[in-house]
């Protein structure tokens, strides 16, 4: 009777253990992008989804991996500690894979790469550097390549105002209160085609720095290496298919593909 009942005990906690790691195994993949609008990339609709080049990208990763998604907005600045906090699991916000921040998170291969731009009013000239940008208010979103890249290099010969969004840095420069901004080209682009932007230009591509990194990559834990080793699959496969191709034009006119 004993040994009935004990053998009873571990069938049933064997059940128990099985659904509960069945249930863990059923836990959606966390994809973390920026709470800001940072079009064509990501942006929020009035309905509370999102939409962007990148959020096409989450789905057809998810597709290619066959696993559950859900998207998490969380503030830029807090993004990485948000990640090693176990909050997400996947940072997916064009983060730049730089070797400062290697030194803390796990990165996929590449899934885009852009250059860093200026953008600032029709009539302003900038070809050299630095000597074009001597003396300006130039703005810039904090914790991004182009903020550790002005810091390093500018902030001695030039006003440098860091903000925490980019969405802020816009609004600076469309109202007058900075001189010039510098962000992802490709965003940049965009930003100079809307309407609100219509006395602004692209100024030109910034001559690149190592500061900027190797591409655009996702950033994962360190040691949640099964789930780098499917993104990094399903990323290959992604840029290899026609679908890369088509997301590239309709969102950029252009192939925006890592060389990296």
């Amino acid at each position: 009777m004993g040994n009935r009942r004990f053998a009873h005990w571990l069938t049933g906690a064997a059940c128990v253990l099985l659904a509960g790691m069945t249930a863990a195994q059923a836990q959606p993949i966390r994809f973390a992008v920026a709470a800001e609008p940072y079009p064509p990339y990501t942006e929020k609709q009035a309905n509370g989804e999102w939409k962007g080049f990148e959020v096409d990208l989450i789905h057809k990763l998810c597709s290619e991996m066959k696993a559950e998604c859900e998207i998490k907005e969380v503030a830029w600045d807090g993004i990485i500690p948000s990640l090693l906090a176990k909050k997400i699991d996947v940072i997916f916000s064009s983060m730049s894979v730089t070797e400062e921040r290697e030194k803390q998170i796990a990165f996929s291969k590449a899934y885009y790469d852009s250059v860093v731009a200026v953008v600032g009013p029709k009539d302003a000239v900038v070809k050299k550097y630095p000597d074009d940008l001597k003396g300006k208010t130039i703005g810039v979103q904090n914790s991004t390549v182009s903020a550790s890249y002005l810091k390093t290099y500018y902030e001695k010969i030039a006003d440098v105002k860091y903000y925490d969004t980019q969405d802020s840095v816009n609004a600076d420069l469309l109202a007058g209160r900075i001189d010039l901004m510098m962000a992802d080209g490709t965003a940049m682009a965009a930003f100079v085609k809307t309407p609100d932007a219509k006395d602004l230009a692209y100024l030109g591509a910034v001559p690149y720095d190592p500061i900027f990194g190797k591409g655009v990559g996702a950033g994962l834990r360190k040691d949640d290496t099964e789930l780098k080793s499917k993104l990094d699959k399903a990323i290959q496969e992604l840029l290899a298919s026609k679908d890369y191709d088509d997301l590239s034009q309709r969102y950029f006119g252009t192939s925006v593909k890592p060389t990296f």
